[in-house]
């Protein structure tokens, strides 16, 4: 029996080729990406998917697992915008030295520090970097790795 899996999805408006392209870049894995376009047959589908978008996307093998696609609204709906402080997807980096890496990496592509990586009373690492998306990054190092 295979073991559960776990992966966020993320919906984005359109954008989703490009956002796991990136994300490919930051965080390394393999990318597995499908576009509508790849059907022969859309014909079952309740809406017509605009060009080039993204059915589902997966990102695994990483830093992190990650699926998403290209939302869809309904007729005369619209899509709910993606920036967020309601949620955040946590990475425990090796290191404090990695996690600084990665931060610098998501930054230097357009994001900016949430909340600036620092020891915490806890005794962990911790800091928050929302990525050009809009997608906010929690990450912590815990006080037993504090030395890379």
């Amino acid at each position: 029996m295979a073991a559960p899996q776990f992966s966020p999805y993320i919906t984005f408006p359109g954008n989703a080729g490009e956002a796991f392209e990136h994300y490919r870049e930051l965080f390394g894995g393999e990318l597995e990406l499908m576009q509508y376009d790849d059907f022969p047959d859309l014909s079952g589908f309740p809406f017509t998917p605009p060009p080039g978008a993204v059915a589902h996307a997966q990102l695994h093998g990483g830093l992190v697992t990650l699926a998403g696609g290209d939302g869809i609204a309904p007729p005369g709906e619209e899509l709910p915008p993606l920036p967020s402080d309601v949620y955040s997807f946590l990475i425990g980096p090796n290191t404090v030295e990695d996690a600084k890496a990665l931060i610098e990496k998501i930054t230097t592509a357009g994001g900016r520090i949430a909340m600036p990586f620092e020891l915490a009373p806890w005794g962990d690492h911790y800091g928050q970097v929302t990525d050009r998306y809009g997608v906010l990054w929690a990450l912590v190092v815990g006080g037993d790795q504090q030395q890379g």
